[in-house]
């Protein structure tokens, strides 16, 4: 029986993720010159729009505005014929210092009030809530096919605009790739591409669709997974002229599962762009990706997702669960057990394992932040393996 899984991704240019590209753009500017800054910043747009919101607690000055006109401008919003422009916009800010009753859970952990001084103690989780790490072996990222194939095609979108080889596109676009799985859950063929671009009025439906074809699919899509029964749905409604923030408003944190794992993995709901890296929204999300790649990695499963549950201001997060879905070569129990010799899961560790606290955020806010192979992903790294079967010892199940 065949089993059909979907995953989107979108170009930078989409209305969200300019609003993420803009938090996290402040976010560096503000790292860049203060490590000890807590960060919660949102950003809106709309016609003509930005505003820029929320919690920042700094000893620095950084100036929003300019970071918001340039963010926008380089992503290609530089000119009225785009239906906005980053130098003529208006910027609206509305911030104010985050508030005393959550720093001081953040400054100095529940634990450490308990008298358990440690050094990984000093800083307790920016929030409750629960957060998911997930990796599979369908591709060498660690990431489902689907995920890794969208979040190519929307990178391309915006190569052969930016380049010129396509240079009637606008920035806004969408994709989403349906790969199809054979009997023993292997990907072997896309059985759907849909692509809608924003585009120039010039541009005939024909000329975009063989364009996007042969320009942007078949160059990033192993061809052996197309064939003549794959179907392509290329600017469906037959027209995307209007786009960016004149066609949508946008809004940071809205496109939380093309950050992640384009829906193969749960998601507990907290957003990552604009946040400090002591909101365990972000932080733990991207160390528990780094444990479920080990985990992988290591052969101790095929498929891991891992779930951290966490107090406001307790540096030990509440819960820890594996999940390999039966395809684990030792229990789930065991696998847990050995995650918790291995990784130290509260926030302050976290932040020094992965070395969080540098200006890095702004190029993960577009095309996910998983399954990059980039030098400042250090959550990507494959470092634990080995630490991983030692600790698990030699009571395999299968």
């Amino acid at each position: 029986m065949k089993r059909l899984f979907t995953s989107e991704s979108v170009t930078e240019g989409h209305p969200d993720k300019i609003c993420d590209q803009i938090s996290d753009g402040i976010l560096d500017a503000i790292l860049a010159q203060d490590k000890n800054a807590h960060v919660a910043c949102e950003t809106f747009c709309t016609t003509g729009t930005v505003v820029v919101m929320g919690e920042i607690s700094t000893t620095c000055y950084v100036d929003v505005e300019k970071i918001a006109r340039k963010t926008i401008c380089d992503i290609g919003y530089d000119c009225a014929e785009m239906g906005f422009n980053g130098n003529t916009c208006g910027v609206l800010t509305s911030i104010h210092e985050q508030s005393g009753d959550i720093a001081m859970g953040v400054n100095e952990s529940y634990e450490y009030r308990e008298g358990k001084v440690d050094e990984a103690n000093l800083r307790g989780a920016g929030d409750q809530g629960m957060m998911f790490g997930y990796a599979c072996s369908e591709t060498k990222e660690y990431m489902p096919l689907a995920t890794v194939l969208a979040h190519k095609i929307a990178r391309r979108l915006a190569s052969v605009r930016k380049d010129g080889t396509l240079n009637y596109l606008r920035p806004d676009g969408k994709c989403q790739v349906t790969v199809e799985y054979n009997e023993s859950g292997i990907p072997y063929r896309i059985d759907a591409i849909v692509i809608s671009a924003q585009h120039a009025e010039s541009v005939s439906l024909e000329e975009l669709r063989h364009d996007m074809i042969e320009q942007v699919i078949e160059k990033v899509v192993p061809s052996e997974l197309l064939d003549e029964d794959t179907k392509y749905f290329i600017n469906p409604t037959g027209r995307f002229v209007i786009g960016g923030p004149e066609g949508d408003t946008g809004l940071t944190g809205r496109k939380i599962i093309v950050d992640t794992y384009g829906g193969a993995a749960r998601h507990g709901g907290g957003a990552f762009s604009g946040k400090d890296p002591t909101k365990v929204d972000r932080s733990a999300a991207y160390a528990l990706r780094h444990i479920a790649k080990n985990v992988v990695a290591a052969g101790l499963a095929k498929t891991c997702e891992i779930q951290a549950g966490y107090a406001i201001g307790v540096a030990n997060p509440v819960s820890v669960t594996v999940n390999t879905f039966g395809t684990g070569t030792y229990t789930d129990g065991e696998i847990e057990e050995a995650i918790l010799k291995v990784f130290d899961l509260r926030p302050y560790s976290i932040i020094k394992d992965l070395d969080l606290l540098r200006p890095i955020y702004k190029k993960t806010a577009a095309y996910g932040h998983f399954g990059r192979d980039e030098e400042d992903f250090t959550w990507e790294k494959l470092d634990k393996t080995e630490e991983l079967l030692k600790a698990i010892g030699t009571h395999a199940i299968m």
